[in-house]
């Protein structure tokens, strides 16, 4: 990894953060929403990197990443688990329990 987002060359950091004309791809609406200008966009977006991640955020998004599991809020990763069908949870270690066929006489 790097250091300044601005150093990885896939980033649209650069574009975001600079103001750096790219022609793949138009700006969001959120992007857009940061100012009315493009000074003040751009100065609005660095900050966003200039705070550093909670411990606690960054093992969250270790997890995520290692585990295959979307990362967000519960309606998040519910919606996540419908589009795509996979699991929004781990389940349980171990075996799972058996039911008894046979009715309690």
């Amino acid at each position: 990894m790097v250091s300044d987002p601005a150093d990885y060359t896939w980033s649209s950091y650069r574009a975001h953060g600079f103001g750096h004309p790219v022609k793949m791809w138009r700006p969001h609406p959120e992007y857009l929403a940061l100012g009315h200008t493009q000074r003040s966009r751009t100065s609005a977006y660095r900050q966003f990197f200039a705070q550093q991640l909670s411990t606690e955020l960054i093992t969250d998004i270790r997890n995520a990443l290692n585990t295959g599991m979307a990362l967000g809020n519960d309606r998040f990763r519910q919606e996540v688990a419908e589009l795509t069908g996979q699991r929004e949870h781990h389940l349980k270690c171990g075996p799972k329990p058996t039911t008894s066929k046979h009715s309690p006489h």
